[in-house]
Order: structure tokens, then sequence, then C-alpha cells
């Protein structure tokens, strides 16, 4: 069946490659409601800076193979790994609806997968989630097509992963409220976020999970 063109999807190999072959073909997509996670590495280029080249490759791609094996398990697209960077697409229609929440749970397990619970994590990592509306679909040229989301919502996670500090999860309002998790007992903060003109209101989540009750 590879032979043909339906072998696992590189994005989700829990789906058929063939089923978005139409889509790249066209470079198809649609503005839709998801929830994007981006998982970053804290203190990288330090990381760089000790460490033999070979040795910080096999260290990212311990970091990329975990973050991609718990994005599956979620039911996320794996959208791509960017130098020190995993980011993470959850649709409605791929989690039943659930995209925010499923895309906490995952950030959580994350956290967990690289040892921020028990405070001695392999590797640092902070992470942002946000939901709103972006342009989900295939972009790119004729040469060079990728599956991917734009939009206001992906900038605003970027800034999050970047400002979350190691073992933290910063998640804002919005993906709280489509997660239909109230923010009692979370730590509520309000950071600058580049290029963003007002403060943006997060809460953060640990290794630990959320004490946040249902809506």
């Amino acid at each position: 069946m590879r032979l043909m063109g339906l072998g696992p999807w590189p994005g989700n190999p829990k789906y058929c490659r063939g089923c978005f072959g139409e889509m790249y073909r066209d470079r198809a997509g649609a503005e839709i409601e998801c929830t994007l996670l981006f998982a970053d590495v804290r203190g990288s280029t330090a990381l760089a800076e000790r460490m033999r080249p070979s040795e910080y490759r096999a260290l990212l791609d311990r970091f990329y193979a975990t973050a991609f094996d718990v994005l599956v398990a979620h039911d996320a697209f794996v959208d791509k790994f960017v130098g020190d960077e995993v980011i993470g697409i959850f649709v409605p229609v791929m989690t039943d609806g659930l995209h925010a929440r499923v895309a906490l749970e995952a950030g959580v397990q994350l956290l967990r997968a690289t040892g921020h619970a028990g405070g001695n994590p392999w590797v640092a990592v902070g992470i942002g989630i946000n939901t709103g509306i972006a342009y989900v679909g295939a972009v790119g040229t004729d040469e060079h097509v990728e599956f991917t989301a734009l939009g206001d919502i992906v900038n605003v996670t970027a800034r999050l992963s970047t400002a979350a500090a190691a073992g933290e999860l910063l998640a804002t309002a919005d993906a709280l409220h489509a997660a239909d998790v109230a923010p009692r007992g979370l730590e509520r903060r309000h950071v600058t976020l580049k290029g963003k003109s007002e403060m943006t209101e997060v809460f953060v989540l640990s290794a630990s999970g959320t004490s946040g009750e249902p809506a």
C-alpha cells in the first residue's frame, strides 16, 4: 500500500498519507478553531556551547522523539521540528471536538515525559498553548509543501513557549475556556509578548497537572 501512496502520514502515523494527498496537491485548507502547542528547549544556546555537536544532536533527537510520541498519542498533527522547538496542532475533527482539553493533557504529559515531575528533567522544556481561529492546511510552493497553521494564534503560542520557564506550561484564557477548565487554583500572570500591543493573560500549569476545575 505504501507504493500506492497509502502509507502512514508523516504528521501523524495514525492517519493515511493518501487522505492528505489531494490537500497537498491543491494546497488546500480552511479557517478553523484549533489549539496549538509549542514546546521549546530552555537554555539550548548554553547547552550547545558546552556539548559536542553530536551530543547536542542526540539530546534534541531524544526530545523530538519524546514530543512526537506524546503528540501522536493525543491525536495531534506534528507540524514541524524547528531548531529546539516542536509544534503540534490539535483540530476538532481528530479530537472529537476536545482539541483544547487534549492539548492541555498532552502538554502536561510532555513535561512529565521530560522528567519535570521529579524535579530533575533530562531536558528543560517550556510550553505554550493557545486556542483560536487559524488557517490550517497545506501551504508552500510546487516544489515544497507543508501542512501547518497560520494566523495570530500561531504567533501568540510561539511567544508563550518562549516566555515559559523550564517546567512551565503557559496556557491562554481562551485555551482554558475552550477546554472547559476554570482557572481556580492556577497561577495567573499577565505577560508582555513581543509584537503584541497589549499584555496577554495566561495561566501556569506544571507536570503535576492542573488544579483548575471544570467551568
